[in-house]
């Protein structure tokens, strides 16, 4: 593996799995929706102004692509969330989560495939989240985030679907949850929600490269958790103890 390209690589997993593979002397390009990043870029060949929300986000990497080099890993990290309760809906933003999350990585790869950047055996890993798991809702873990839920539910399916088309290409395509991040303000990080469980993104990021390197076309099609269950609010309610779960953990959709 040597050309791994992040799509939303700004800050949070994606920044630090970039700077992960950079000092591990990967090849790394990595895609910003605005301005990139003024910190020091650890090599890092940046693509900035590419807003996966958009149709053409795809042909504007392309645009910028080297002639006949090929991605060996694409991650798309890229999304967007908003809270919302039955009676605090927001349909804008609910738009912009599913044109974010499960509409633009769709045209995203499409593009990049029949630019012939991504061709056999390159890999897709799309970052999902176990809350568009249809299984693992239960009571316990409550209602609302309509479009949260909904547009991670809309990933698990296009993913599976993207796995299918480029099977036949010997390209594997697999979605993943890589658990919930604490977030860096300006007195250090905080857990995001209060959830104890909740880790730096550079934890995520080496656990999701070690599940990388088992991650082939016998995954494709398969949505994993892979720092395990322990921060899945509805596991044990669903899929039974915590601690006779793997780690790795394969979800259930």
């Amino acid at each position: 593996m040597r050309n791994i390209l992040i799509v939303g690589a700004t800050r949070g997993l994606g920044h630090s799995l970039a700077i992960q593979y950079a000092k591990k002397g990967m090849t790394v390009y990595a895609t910003a929706r605005y301005s990139i990043p003024q910190t020091p870029s650890h090599g890092i060949h940046w693509i900035a102004n590419v807003d996966v929300s958009h149709e053409g986000a795809g042909r504007r990497i392309a645009a910028h692509w080297e002639e006949e080099t090929k991605i060996d890993l694409l991650v798309i990290c890229a999304t967007y969330f908003a809270s919302e309760t039955f009676d605090g809906l927001h349909y804008d933003k609910e738009v912009a989560m599913y044109k974010t999350v499960a509409i633009g990585p769709v045209f995203l790869v499409q593009h990049l495939v029949h630019a012939e950047i991504l061709k056999k055996n390159s890999r897709v890993v799309l970052v999902g989240s176990e809350n568009g798991s249809i299984a693992l809702r239960h009571e316990s873990g409550g209602g609302g985030n309509y479009g949260g839920h909904g547009s991670k539910a809309a990933l698990n399916m296009v993913g599976k679907l993207l796995s299918i088309d480029l099977k036949p290409k010997d390209i594997p395509v697999a979605i993943v949850h890589t658990g919930y991040l604490r977030k860096e303000n300006k007195e250090g990080f905080f857990e995001h929600s209060g959830d104890k469980h909740a880790v730096k993104p550079d934890e995520a990021a080496t656990a999701l490269r070690d599940w990388l390197e088992t991650f082939d076309m016998s995954k494709t099609g398969e949505f994993w958790a892979v720092r395990g269950a322990a921060d899945i609010k509805t596991a044990e309610a669903v899929l039974g103890p915590l601690d006779s779960l793997p780690t790795p953990l394969q979800l259930p959709w």
